[in-house]
């Protein structure tokens, strides 16, 4: 009865999970600083120190560790991103932009999270987590491409990601697990204002190219890891997810290289956990996001590969994103019996060349430095509250506009995202 009882909480969450599934946050390019309400109050950091049944987010091995328990929580997401173009416009080129500011609209978004976990016996256990992911998301209230061209609408892209992770995790013995998950990924994409490249014969499909609404993609993939304490009090994990191969959007095929392919990048972590006290623990994650796998995201717009019908095609234009390694770093402090207290940072070089500023106008994933803070508090002995706050500190990246040098265009964003979280274990 219990079982059933459990499962019947964690689809109702799943349905409500999948009706609200929220526009993207980008923080580490568009890949979440965290997942769970507990790994976001640590920056992150987690590979070497599971704390919840959404653990497989980061390192399926540390399933078995956390017993059998419901997780669900609920993140308020502030993004304020916007992109100032200084120079005048001129005749020629085509893609000289007017001058000004402009922020984004859309400052508010709903990111939930839930993770279940059931321990068969003392040695292995199953579970699923699920989360979203993302961070393209852009309303700019302005036809930003159009300063010389006739076009209607305002410009921007949504991305929005969503996994389902079911997960197998085994202890070795004592002291080492590993873990297998399997991942299940959709994404829902749609691009406004983009006109001008499709009037100006740049892409393979301009009937495929903008303004077709939302479009969908599934894909799988799959992660593995391994979880030790190598000597008492010091514990060490590390997690590989492959590319998770994507259906193409065939409704953008003229936008994203490889006829709309949009695939999501490999990823893998590393990281240590030690018991400095009986009351503190400190964690050192250290993260790669392998952006350059990925042709629509990889590739470069240069005035080589933005020709005629290029959009779309197999080299054809990106965003230009590189790899990014992001360090995570984060305390944890058990300050009463029923309170715990946590603290974290995490710094990764944001993945645009000053080289690319004209595409990311759309996608600008620039943050570099996370501060995060948040608490648990039990609830006897089978409940507990968790409360996460995260400030992406401001950041901006400038560079000529690539097809009118004489014009400079500033990417700019500084992010807030308030979470909260119920978990039950039983």
């Amino acid at each position: 009865m219990k079982i059933l009882r459990s499962l019947f909480i964690c689809l109702a969450v799943l349905t409500l999970l999948l009706g609200s599934i929220a526009s993207s946050h980008a923080t580490n390019g568009y890949f979440a600083h965290g997942f769970s309400t507990k790994n976001k109050a640590l920056a992150g950091a987690g590979t070497a120190l599971p704390l919840d049944s959404i653990a497989a987010s980061t390192n399926p091995a540390g399933m078995v560790r956390v017993g059998s328990r419901l997780d669900v929580g609920i993140s308020l997401f502030n993004p304020n991103r916007e992109y100032t173009v200084t120079g005048s416009v001129n005749a020629f080129p085509a893609f000289s932009l007017d001058p000004g500011t402009v922020e984004s609209d859309s400052k508010w978004f709903v990111i939930p999270s839930l993770g279940y976990n059931r321990m068969m016996n003392d040695d292995y256990s199953i579970g699923i987590s699920i989360y979203g992911n993302g961070g393209m998301n852009t309303d700019y209230d302005k036809a930003t491409y159009l300063a010389l061209m006739p076009g209607s609408s305002p410009t921007g892209v949504d991305l929005m990601q969503l996994f389902i992770v079911p997960t197998y995790s085994r202890k070795l013995n004592d002291k080492h697990s590993i873990g297998l998950s399997p991942i299940l990924a959709y994404q829902r994409f749609e691009a406004k204002g983009l006109d001008t490249f499709g009037n100006l014969g740049v892409s393979s499909d301009a009937a495929k190219l903008t303004d077709n609404d939302h479009d969908n993609s599934y894909g799988a993939g799959v992660r593995v890891g391994y979880m030790g304490e190598v000597i008492p009090g010091l514990y060490i994990g590390a997690s590989y997810q492959s590319r998770t191969w994507m259906s193409e959007y065939d409704d953008y095929a003229g936008l994203f290289a490889e006829q709309g392919d949009f695939d999501i990048p490999s990823n893998w972590s590393v990281g240590v956990a030690y018991e400095a006290t009986s009351e503190i623990t400190l964690v050192l994650d250290v993260q790669q996001i392998r952006y350059s796998e990925v042709k629509s995201i990889n590739n470069k717009l240069t005035t080589t590969n933005l020709l005629p019908s290029s959009l779309g095609t197999d080299d054809g234009a990106g965003f230009g994103w590189e790899d990014m390694t992001v360090v995570k770093i984060g305390a944890q402090w058990q300050a009463a019996p029923d309170w715990i207290v946590r603290a974290g940072y995490s710094y990764g070089e944001q993945p645009i060349p000053d080289s690319e500023m004209l595409f990311n106008i759309i996608a600008p994933g620039v943050i570099e430095h996370h501060i995060t803070a948040g608490c648990t508090k039990k609830i006897g002995d089978h409940q507990e509250i968790d409360l996460a706050i995260m400030h992406a500190l401001s950041n901006d990246v400038s560079g000529a506009n690539v097809f009118d040098p004489s014009q400079t265009i500033e990417l700019k964003m500084n992010q807030w995202e308030y979470t909260a979280g119920y978990s039950w274990k039983f």
